[in-house]
């Protein structure tokens, strides 16, 4: 099936890519540092994105784009460097779904789940990376009795 050219596409596509990305990122991240938060949080609320995108897709017939980051994203040197990253991804994100919005304009279901994933990434995974750079307790770890669990967990991302 060839890839269609719709602007609605090509902003799925866009997307998902993004998420996927973030994805890759998030788990790299796991790899080296171990289960901490809010990497272990963020990282699934990824993989519902990445799965809400699909869906869209496969709603419409659509060809779903393979995932071309998986496995090949290093991680930062850093926890608190990883946190840096997570924050300046999430804006990133942010912007990216603004701008996708005119592609998607047409298509209010687009719209509507743009929305929810934009949301996501700016109340929720923002301020957990907020909290990760800042908080005392070593960028996402301790804090539960000596666990690798940090402050940011038990916030339903």
């Amino acid at each position: 099936m060839s890839a269609p050219t719709s602007p609605v596409y090509q902003a799925l596509c866009e997307a998902l890519d993004d998420e996927y990305k973030a994805r890759a990122t998030y788990a790299a991240v796991i790899d080296r540092f171990g289960p901490v938060r809010p990497f272990i949080n963020i990282i699934q609320s990824e993989q519902r994105h990445i799965n809400a995108l699909q869906m869209l897709l496969r709603r419409r017939g659509w060809p779903i784009p393979d995932d071309p980051h998986g496995g090949r994203v290093d991680a930062p040197a850093s926890l608190e460097e990883a946190c840096r990253l997570g924050v300046q991804a999430e804006l990133d994100n942010v912007a990216l779904y603004d701008r996708l919005n005119s592609l998607a304009a047409e298509d209010d279901e687009v719209l509507t789940v743009f929305a929810n994933l934009q949301g996501a990434s700016q109340q929720r995974h923002l301020p957990a990376f907020r909290d990760g750079c800042s908080g005392g307790d070593g960028g996402g770890r301790g804090g539960h009795g000596g666990s690798r669990h940090g402050r940011c967990g038990g916030q339903g991302f």
